[in-house]
């Protein structure tokens, strides 16, 4: 069998007689068949470079057509133009052409008009299937530079779910930015429909299906924690107005980041009360490292480590509770199936290095953000994202900051991380697990913290007291394992850390456009 490629110009009058006539020989030879590919005339030469230097073939005019080797694989066999395609079919098929060169002009114009309604269509159809608009803010952030690749995967949202990625930060990174979008490009994911940026804020969120809020760029300077704290209202203020403004009414917003994770969560639902029930806050990052410190002590894998549950501040002061983790695959002299598991309280024998070491690290990792860098802050919004779309594995308690209802005695009001599951496009709190009462103190301690923050950013309280336990040890006795970041911790750290800068009016002030005030 024959088969020929035949591409060319579309407004090109060659083209056109060549095409007329490999119709006639395609209609009335059983063997001989034909595939045809026209481009705009803008375009025509830098397809044609790029096929020729794809092919090592030496062809400057329109049309090319050459032979596929049907039955031997392999590239194609160059025939030539215009000429060499009548000398073929004259000579092998005994068949000539007589058009006449004002009928080639007409019919090339027709070409021309036929190529571009049929790419109007093409546009048409793929505007029929509303793809997925997925917003990132603050996209010069290292985490949003992770992101984008488990995005495009199609791990997240799944293969058959189209996406475009709107990166949204002020006019300062706009270079970057543009740079990030050909990157981007240059994956040619299959799932993604465009990337694109915005640094004009009142086009933020426009039609947003999903909203990733990252951590604020900003520059770092040593402020109190008051400031601190207050300067998270004007963005998220403006962020909600926004939102309720731009975004889609099926909106799902997820705050990632090391920083005021739950306080910015609650502003956001508080100046976004509409969507306010589909604001999260993402505590796997924690419960990763929880898990990673816990495998290098087992010696074992941190993926093999499941049920830990992270309650209280995400970013703050934390209880990571380890008392329904287990451990599954375990090296040992008891061996079962895949799914056979293990307490890990059971396994670590040495519980003072629970009480001590564990919980030391843990706080010193969440005060200082040191290993929550750009992976895996990225790779914990994803991860929380396909739970949330397409549920969380089943059996495994998940961790989440969401705002309280009253659930596990925690006040109404303030998200707080606790244990849920994901089903059907939304979580379940596990209210039913048994063995999971906190102490009246780690309790106080947590939600005494929130509460504060919340205070002091709306300007209802002045200064940030740390909640002051009458133990002094890091670990009540009645706790096994409790782990702790205490905001009395985190303000000693004031003359060494470097806090980022209350810049969010600065922030606002980058964006194209103004700001919107209350």
């Amino acid at each position: 069998m024959a088969k020929f490629v035949i591409a060319g110009r579309a407004d090109c009058p060659y083209y056109a007689k060549t095409e007329l006539l490999a119709d006639y020989l395609q209609k009335n030879l059983p063997d001989f068949r034909i595939h045809k590919i026209t481009q705009r005339p803008e375009v025509w030469e830098d397809w044609l470079k790029d096929v020729c230097e794809k092919n090592k073939w030496s062809h400057k005019n329109s049309p090319i057509i050459w032979r596929e080797l049907l039955d031997r694989g392999g590239k194609g066999l160059l025939l030539g133009g215009y000429n060499e395609f009548l000398e073929h079919a004259q000579l092998y098929y005994d068949v000539t052409s007589s058009m006449t060169t004002e009928l080639m002009m007409v019919i090339a114009q027709e070409n021309l008009g036929a190529h571009i309604q049929k790419e109007q269509e093409e546009e048409g159809l793929k505007t029929c299937i509303n793809p997925l608009q997925v917003w990132i803010t603050s996209a010069s952030a290292p985490a949003c530079y992770n992101l984008i690749p488990i995005l495009t995967s199609g791990e997240v949202f799944g293969m058959h779910t189209e996406i475009s990625i709107t990166l949204f930060d002020n006019k300062q990174a706009e270079e970057y930015l543009k740079s990030l979008v050909m990157e981007t490009q240059d994956l040619a994911s299959p799932v993604l429909r465009s990337v694109s940026i915005c640094t004009k804020v009142e086009e933020a969120f426009c039609q947003a299906h999903v909203i990733v809020v990252l951590d604020d760029s900003t520059d770092k300077e040593v402020f109190t924690l008051e400031d601190c704290l207050r300067s998270r209202v004007p963005l998220c203020r403006l962020y909600g107005y926004l939102i309720e403004k731009n975004a889609h009414e099926s909106v799902r917003v997820i705050v990632g980041g090391k920083t005021f994770v739950n306080l910015k969560t609650v502003l956001l639902m508080r100046y976004a009360p509409r969507i306010a029930h589909n604001i999260i806050a993402v505590a796997l990052g924690v419960e990763g490292e929880a898990k990673a410190i816990l495998a290098r002590k087992l010696k074992t894998t941190p993926s093999y480590i499941k049920d830990v549950i992270i309650w209280g501040n995400i970013s703050g002061n934390n209880y990571v509770d380890l008392r329904k983790t287990r451990v599954y695959r375990y090296e040992s002299a008891i061996w079962g199936p895949l799914h056979y598991s293990r307490p890990l309280l059971n396994l670590i024998f040495d519980s003072e290095w629970i009480k001590r070491e564990f919980v030391a690290t843990l706080k010193n990792l969440t005060a200082t953000g040191r290993q929550f860098g750009g992976i895996l802050a990225a790779h914990s919004i994803a991860t929380t994202l396909k739970y949330w779309y397409h549920g969380s594995p089943p059996g495994e308690i998940v961790s989440l900051g969401i705002l309280s209802e009253g659930q596990f005695g925690i006040p109404k009001g303030i998200v707080f991380s606790m244990p849920v599951k994901f089903e059907n496009g939304t979580w379940v709190v596990l209210t039913d697990l048994k063995d999971t009462e906190i102490s009246e103190q780690i309790m106080t301690r947590m939600t005494s913290d929130l509460i504060q923050e919340k205070l002091v950013a709306l300007g209802d309280k002045i200064h940030f007291q740390p909640y002051q336990s009458e133990h002094k040890d890091l670990v009540p006795h009645e706790e096994k394992n409790p782990v702790m970041s205490d905001a009395a911790y985190f303000l000693n750290q004031i003359p060494q850390t470097t806090f980022e800068k209350p810049q969010s009016l600065e922030f606002l002030n980058g964006f194209e456009g103004k700001t919107v005030e209350s």
